[in-house]
């Protein structure tokens, strides 16, 4: 058995020998490839790094605005990377005067903008205040978004007198009960919260006064679900209706869905009337028929279906078999009456 183990071990330094590896080679190949990648790397200078110089060496004052990066989060602050000689931090207490705010939706990676508050804090770094940077940057985009007339989604912080209260980019703003909702807002803890839709109306940095809607939006979007509903309309349609109100030219009938339609005072009875009262009243089941969509708007009629209803009696009547005769004697109306 040993004899076989030392005939294989002396038939691999056999093979070793025969296939021996030129490490001088291999080394000098390997500088070769080293020196060919060099020399196609364009070769670096120092104008490569001018702005990242330039930035670093830039003196720093307390209400500066600078941008960086995110490159930490915690729940008390932010690190941000400036591209300068040190980093700067963000906390808590000024990120925001929202109460509810945190860090929670922010991420590394994330760009930033934030006002200089101190130079040098005690690790060496500098401060930095979303708030104060909110002071001029905020109210610029709020102007811009008054302008646009730019829809944005907020959450309702908390309801106050006459309203509710938000932040929008760390501004307080105010929501007027009245701005709310297309209808009456009885109940506003109901939307504290929430998310809603609403638009800037007013954006006064002098003032500090920041006044948003909903009711806007709310109403552009209703009308526009009313054309597609109107749009789906087929005029001949008869239907029933609720008299919602009285004008002297006419009667409006809600006809559900948040549709209504106006009946013309001529077209409300066969007879001649000066005031839709004389034969109508609020609250009064009617039925109609459309007769017209035009301009978003529809025409209703009453006196359609009378005429209608009469021709039908009228064909009724006269309408007769031909077997039957068609003409009536004195003789044959009085033959059952007993005097």
């Amino acid at each position: 058995m040993s004899e076989e183990i030392l005939t294989a071990s002396a038939e691999s330094e056999e093979t070793v020998l025969e296939n021996p590896v030129d490490e001088t080679a291999a080394n000098e190949a390997v500088v070769s490839d080293e020196k060919a990648e060099e020399a196609e790397a364009p070769a670096e200078t120092m104008a490569d790094y001018e702005d990242a110089i330039t930035a670093s060496m830039k003196p720093i004052h307390e209400g500066d605005i600078l941008s960086g990066t995110i490159i930490g989060v915690s729940d008390e602050e932010l690190t941000i990377d400036l591209g300068i000689y040190t980093d700067g931090v963000i906390r808590l207490e000024d990120a925001s005067d929202d109460p509810s705010f945190t860090f929670r939706d922010m991420e590394v990676g994330q760009e930033i903008s934030a006002t200089v508050i101190r130079r040098d804090n005690a690790q060496g770094r500098i401060q930095l205040s979303l708030k104060a940077a909110a002071a001029v940057l905020g109210w610029e985009r709020l102007l811009q978004l008054e302008k646009d007339q730019s829809n944005i989604k907020v959450k309702i912080s908390e309801a106050v007198k006459s309203g509710v209260t938000t932040f929008v980019e760390g501004i307080r703003g105010f929501i007027p009960a009245s701005k709310l909702s297309l209808n009456y807002v009885e109940n506003l803890d109901e939307y504290v919260g929430k998310e809603i839709e609403v638009r800037v109306i007013t954006a006064d940095p002098e003032e500090k006064r920041l006044v948003l809607s909903a009711k806007d939006i709310l109403r552009e979007k209703e009308e526009e679900e009313r054309k597609t509903r109107i749009s789906n309309i087929e005029v001949g349609l008869v239907t029933e209706g609720k008299v919602e109100s009285l004008m002297p030219y006419g009667a409006f009938v809600d006809l559900g869905n948040g549709l209504s339609g106006l009946v013309h005072v001529s077209q409300i009875s066969q007879q001649r009337i000066k005031h839709p009262g004389a034969v109508l009243k609020e609250g009064q089941t009617v039925k109609v028929k459309i007769t017209a969509v035009k301009d978003g708007k529809i025409s209703l009629s009453m006196k359609a279906l009378e005429d209608v209803a009469a021709t039908e009696i009228e064909e009724e009547v006269f309408e007769m078999p031909e077997t039957e005769e068609a003409t009536t004697t004195l003789a044959s109306l009085f033959k059952n009456i007993r005097l």
